[in-house]
């Protein structure tokens, strides 16, 4: 479900409730690396020799990581969510400061193509010392949100049984659903459902 608009707001929607039960991408190893994979957070040859590498049991408890990380990121969305995001919350934001210190990120020189001819890129990328490595990526598309989003454009899709967060980007902010197709259907045939029931009982 990668409808947000922002890959860290993204990350929250990993749980959802896209029909009627909820479904959680993440709930366990696997579902974390395939989540990364489509979310473009990590490279597949990361992914792959991460796997190698891991015991089964430790991608399921980074996996358990990511959850709380994602619930306890929720909250701190949800409590300032439609207003400017003051200072005062950084205090707040200490567990992602946690997280984001632990890195070991560096950049490095690469061949790279450009308009066909050959030269050099300068490169980001870290050290994957270890599974729990995997949450340094989500680490810094949640400080995204709060470094780059206005909070007064973060929305919660307005579809009654619907948990779906976005970025309203649209030019008039006027953005309602999580998806037209989904929830703003939905509630376009129960609007039609409601005209009719109004001019049978008129």
């Amino acid at each position: 479900m990668f409808i947000a608009d922002s890959p860290g707001l993204d990350f929250i929607n990993s749980i959802a409730t896209p029909v009627d039960t909820p479904f959680d991408w993440i709930a366990d190893g696997d579902g974390l690396l395939r989540w990364l994979a489509q979310a473009k957070l990590v490279r597949s040859d990361v992914l792959d020799e991460l796997k190698a590498r891991a015991r089964p049991d430790e991608l399921d408890d980074v996996a358990g990581q990511a959850r709380d990380l994602r619930e306890w990121f929720r909250g701190f969305v949800r409590k300032h969510m439609g207003k400017p995001l003051a200072p005062r919350a950084l205090k707040e934001l200490e567990p992602l400061n946690r997280l984001l210190e632990s890195d070991q990120a560096f950049s490095r020189i690469v061949p790279h193509r450009h308009d066909d001819h050959d030269g050099f890129a300068l490169e980001r990328t870290r050290r994957w010392r270890s599974a729990e490595t995997l949450l340094l990526p989500i680490g810094e598309a949640m400080a995204r949100v709060v470094c780059e989003e206005s909070f007064t454009d973060i929305k919660a899709c307005e579809g009654p049984a619907c948990t779906l967060m976005f970025a309203d980007h649209t030019r008039a902010r006027a953005r309602r659903w999580c998806s037209m197709a989904i929830c703003g259907n939905r509630a376009k045939q129960a609007a039609h459902r409601s005209r009719m029931k109004d001019k049978g009982g008129a």
